[in-house]
């Protein structure tokens, strides 16, 4: 395994129809149908999570709630407003900003946010649907996010490709 694990995860799809602010906006029934799909891949991926990262919109925070209930014991979640209608490179700087005492991290955000930071760290488009993963790792401290060579280990929904042993 890398050194750091990126997981970077869409909120699932939201609901457009209730007039309410962007960030108040919920979970669409799809998106609650959505949520726990990834949950499921996460909890049986092998992955270890160290910490979750989570934007304060209530459709990410409720992504990650139904996310986080698959597990047998869910990661701490640390909600940080930065993640918030963040660009790639505001993200970034959230993602090198991380303790180096943590090696696994999920991102839970938005897009063209998520994408582009994606798009940076593996050095190729990553399309993230909603409710999509990608998952990302380099050698190296956190700082180094998007100046190491990363490789996109996993993508999608759910996501294909590498999965380490449990």
């Amino acid at each position: 395994m890398p050194e750091r694990t990126l997981i970077l995860l869409r909120h699932a799809k939201s609901d457009w129809s209730g007039g309410q602010a962007d960030v108040d906006r919920p979970l669409a029934e799809r998106g609650v149908r959505q949520a726990p799909r990834a949950g499921e891949w996460l909890a049986h991926s092998g992955y270890a999570i160290d910490l979750a990262v989570v934007s304060p919109a209530e459709r990410a925070r409720a992504t990650w709630d139904l996310v986080a209930a698959e597990f047998d014991s869910a990661p701490p979640i640390h909600v940080d407003e930065a993640v918030y209608a963040a660009s790639g490179g505001e993200l970034k700087g959230v993602v090198r900003a991380l303790p180096d005492t943590v090696h696994v991290v999920v991102l839970v955000g938005h897009n063209p946010g998520l994408e582009d930071l994606a798009g940076d760290l593996a050095g190729r488009p990553v399309p993230l649907p909603t409710s999509a993963v990608a998952v990302i790792g380099w050698e190296g401290p956190w700082l180094r996010a998007g100046r190491t060579p990363a490789a996109l280990l996993a993508q999608g929904r759910p996501p294909q490709g590498e999965v380490p042993p449990p």
